[in-house]
């Protein structure tokens, strides 16, 4: 797949301001600080556009400054510049202790900066304090991440896409199942479907998968997080895919449950048809002003109406993004309010412990009236 001429700009410009505007508040505890220094690198690159593997960025109400080594000079430059952001973040080379000294320097007026307290560990607290000599270090949570939660037309069209490639990706490799469940094609193990399913989304112009291809058959689909092995897969098998790809750094997340050979029967017919319909039931509740809690009742609720509570042992999804796991959490107790732009997943599942496992999903954005499913593959059971 190429469409990214064709793709929505991102809108980089503007969330510098919007990060500024929280500063008032930032710390922990509600008080204000004067500064970010933001050490996430994927926040960093939705703020700046940078995406090197080192750097660092300071963010004050007038001014924003990117440090970073010689081997990211000319990426510097270039990707900030491509985002229209290049006359708004002045950009510091060099090595540590340069790129310190550039810190130190622009935060000579600085009465209180933030440190992001999900990122920083207890050791390099203590660096900042050293360095930072008579300014007031507050911890922050995510305010980066909170302003990620809503994405814009060019980060939705990047995760289409991103989606796009791994339903493909699916209907390549498809056949393989296919045949292992009509005993033609020679041994098919849960490796082999993984590496070819992996395979197929870089064919299809993926950057790279969005985490650790998951396939699950027969007694290991009962594992929500089961890595996939030299189990054969075969005749009368569940199969649990559950997979993703990535597209100018945006990322897709789906999963499908296929019955090698046929269809089921028994039991496990009907954990499939349970799943199904929570999984329905929870994609119906994603909508502007849903309370992300909300959408995961619906879906236990649906599960727990058949007798199998205690067999789903997960939330029902979360927020994607840059990151496969981001804001907001769709689990029990999630108080988050969804709005336009939330890319969110619904995930339900049943899982059987000796016997097999059901799960489907699909990454939703949240429209001004209702949703969209941005992974459309077709959820057959049987193969």
């Amino acid at each position: 797949m190429n469409g990214a001429a064709a793709l929505a700009p991102l809108e980089v410009a503007g969330r510098l301001d919007r990060l500024r505007a929280l500063l008032d508040r930032a710390g922990a505890d509600g008080r204000p600080v004067d500064g970010l220094l933001v050490t996430n690198a994927t926040s960093i690159r939705w703020l700046s556009g940078f995406t090197g593997s080192a750097g660092l960025l300071l963010v004050t109400g007038d001014h924003a400054l990117l440090t970073t080594d010689g081997r990211y000079r000319t990426q510097a430059f270039e990707q900030l510049s491509a985002v229209g952001v290049d006359a708004d973040i002045e950009i510091r080379i060099g090595g540590v202790h340069a790129q310190r000294e550039a810190l130190v320097a622009e935060s000579g007026a600085i009465r209180s900066f933030g440190l992001e307290a999900d990122h920083v560990t207890w050791s390099a607290q203590r660096s900042w304090d050293d360095l930072f000599v008579g300014i007031e270090l507050l911890a922050t949570r995510g305010l980066v991440e909170g302003l990620r939660m809503a994405k814009d037309a060019g980060e939705v069209a990047r995760m289409e896409c991103a989606a796009a490639i791994a339903d493909e990706a699916l209907a390549d490799v498809l056949p393989l199942l296919a045949a292992a469940g009509s005993g033609t094609g020679g041994t098919l193990t849960e490796s082999r479907f993984a590496a070819a399913l992996d395979h197929a989304m870089r064919e299809r112009g993926a950057e790279d998968r969005a985490f650790e291809t998951i396939v699950a058959s027969g007694e290991n689909s009962a594992k929500p997080h089961a890595r996939p092995g030299d189990r054969p897969i075969g005749v009368g098998d569940p199969v649990v895919v559950d997979f993703g790809a990535v597209f100018d750094g945006y990322r897709s997340d789906m999963t499908r449950t296929f019955w090698v050979g046929g269809t089921p029967s028994g039991g496990m017919a009907e954990v499939f048809a349970v799943v199904a319909a929570s999984q329905r039931a929870g994609v119906d509740a994603v909508a502007p002003g849903a309370v992300a809690g909300s959408v995961d009742q619906v879906c236990r609720e649906v599960i727990a109406s058949s007798g199998w509570a205690d067999r789903f042992e997960h939330g029902t999804g979360h927020g994607v993004g840059l990151e496969i796991h981001e804001g907001p959490s769709v689990g029990p107790g999630s108080t988050a309010i969804l709005v336009p732009g939330t890319v969110v997943t619904v995930e339900p599942g049943v899982y059987l412990p000796g016997t097999g496992g059901v799960r489907i999903e699909d990454t939703l954005v949240v429209t001004e009236n209702g949703s969209r499913s941005l992974t459309q593959f077709p959820k057959e059971v049987a193969v």
